[in-house]
């Protein structure tokens, strides 16, 4: 089969060219502004990447089209077609699908998938499950929504291991919804044997009205699992005891809290795993921030439940090595150290500040560089709990383009500690001025960030 996928380079429909192309169909896709990671992993798989969403690609007469959800009906100031592809595929009455539709038919039939959910950590988490697995000799499938620094790759379709009734797949399961033409939420096709919830706070603004509509999606995914499945949910989170009120059907095994199924004794960078308060590991590893603690409970709970020992589970987390774009250092020039890193929703910039700090010795410097690029941040719905997320940084440099509000008063609280920037080179110059010998530069952000990471670091260079 050839399958044209409509944005191939979105994280998810990167991961799923790939599935397909292993799988022995042809593939190929478009997108706009064709960027990383995802194009680098496309172009080394041989797939060709098209520029742009132009009808001219109806030449390539592939048997499907695989319509990613950045693809919609809108149209331009001028009137024309925001993309004229799926505007003409629809004209001729061409087959097309969203991208989980074809995920569910064509690879996770007939096998035991575990589903990561949450509104925070889902790749990190994801991740380390399948390495869990790997390591046991389990050689499971999966799809993660990044490129985990252990495998290589952002997917693969496994094997079935011997003893194991179905082939495992661990796959990332967005609430997002599918598509224009399927408004529910990815994960709702994934029907997971065990589900992990990883926490649930409000976000997506642009598609969900309140916290209520998300925690019903999520409902939706827990009407999927099976009796004989299991439950693996975040026991701190009073939003996710909201959804498993509403009814569950499978076993469930809690995370996090004392009293929880799985909960943690120690420090995020060395703890012991408790198993209804008895220890049962210890996971020693170079990971940081109570985040990441609560990650590993996840993909340990999720893991016994396919039965992987605890123990096997935290010698494998030893060993993990993370996923690109979280708190990866992208280099170091002048003294001055550049991470890269995924962060956008308001949490996830406080987390993500708050676990480099707690590496970093006592009066050592982070200046925090971040675009609110995803779709909820573009509204300003959380533009309030920005200064909340920057406190622990000693200098904050946001980039404003594409804002419709104003970036200068919502960052305000943080008086002279924030600086805004139009554009890149601006933003860039604006760090060069700021920064000294010693300090950690964390640049966040859910897209490419205009290349402000090698641009910081050669701006960086000391001048002749």
């Amino acid at each position: 089969m050839h399958i044209h996928i409509l944005g191939i380079c979105g994280t998810f429909m990167g991961g799923l060219a790939a599935l397909a192309r292993e799988a022995g169909h042809k593939v190929t896709g478009c997108d706009s502004g064709v960027y990383p990671p995802m194009s680098e992993q496309l172009r080394a798989l041989g797939i060709e990447l098209i520029e742009g969403y132009g009808a001219e690609q109806l030449a390539l007469r592939p048997d499907l089209f695989v319509v990613g959800n950045v693809v919609s009906r809108a149209r331009l100031a001028d009137g024309s077609a925001k993309f004229p592809l799926m505007e003409a595929i629809l004209d001729a009455g061409l087959p097309y699908t969203s991208g989980p539709q074809w995920l569910a038919e064509h690879v996770l039939a007939g096998r035991h998938v575990l589903a990561v959910a949450g509104t925070h950590g889902k790749t990190t988490t994801t991740s380390m499950l399948a390495w869990i697995l790997d390591c046991a000799g389990l050689t499971p499938g999966f799809l993660v929504g990044g490129v985990p620094l252990d495998f290589g790759v952002s997917a693969r379709l496994g094997q079935q291991a011997d003893g194991q009734a179905r082939p495992l797949f661990v796959i990332e399961a967005d609430e997002y919804d599918t598509a224009f033409f399927d408004k529910r939420s990815k994960f709702v096709h994934y029907r997971p044997r065990t589900a992990v919830l990883n926490n649930l706070e409000f976000d997506h603004a642009d598609i969900f009205d309140d916290l209520t509509a998300i925690e019903r999606q999520f409902h939706h995914l827990l009407r999927t699992v099976p009796p004989s499945g299991c439950v693996v949910a975040n026991g701190l989170e009073e939003s996710l005891t909201r959804v498993l009120h509403q009814g569950c059907w499978s076993d469930c095994r809690s995370f996090g809290a004392t009293d929880s199924d799985w909960s943690a004794d120690g420090p995020p960078e060395d703890f012991a795993v408790l198993q209804r308060g008895q220890p049962v590991a210890r996971v020693q590893w170079a990971l940081s921030g109570r985040h990441n603690q609560l990650n590993a409970l996840a993909a340990i709970a999720a893991a016994a439940h396919v039965g992987v020992a605890p123990a096997v589970a935290a010698q494998a987390l030893a060993r993990f090595h993370n996923v690109k774009r979280r708190m990866e250092l992208r280099g170091s020039a002048a003294g001055v150290a550049v991470y890269d890193d995924f962060a956008h929703h308001p949490t996830a910039i406080r987390t993500t500040i708050d676990g480099l700090r707690r590496r970093l010795p006592p009066g050592q410097r982070i200046l925090a560089v971040f675009e609110p690029r995803s779709n909820t941040m573009k509204l300003g719905s959380m533009k309030a709990q920005l200064p909340w997320a920057l406190e622990q940084a000693d200098l904050a440099f946001c980039h404003t383009a594409d804002l419709d509000w104003d970036a200068s008063a919502a960052l305000a609280p943080l008086g002279a500690k924030a600086h805004t920037a139009a554009d890149i080179a601006t933003l860039v110059a604006q760090v060069r001025a700021a920064a000294r010998p010693g300090d950690q530069v964390l640049c966040m952000s859910n897209g490419g960030f205009g290349g402000v990471h090698s641009l910081l670091l050669q701006a960086l260079q000391p001048q002749d």
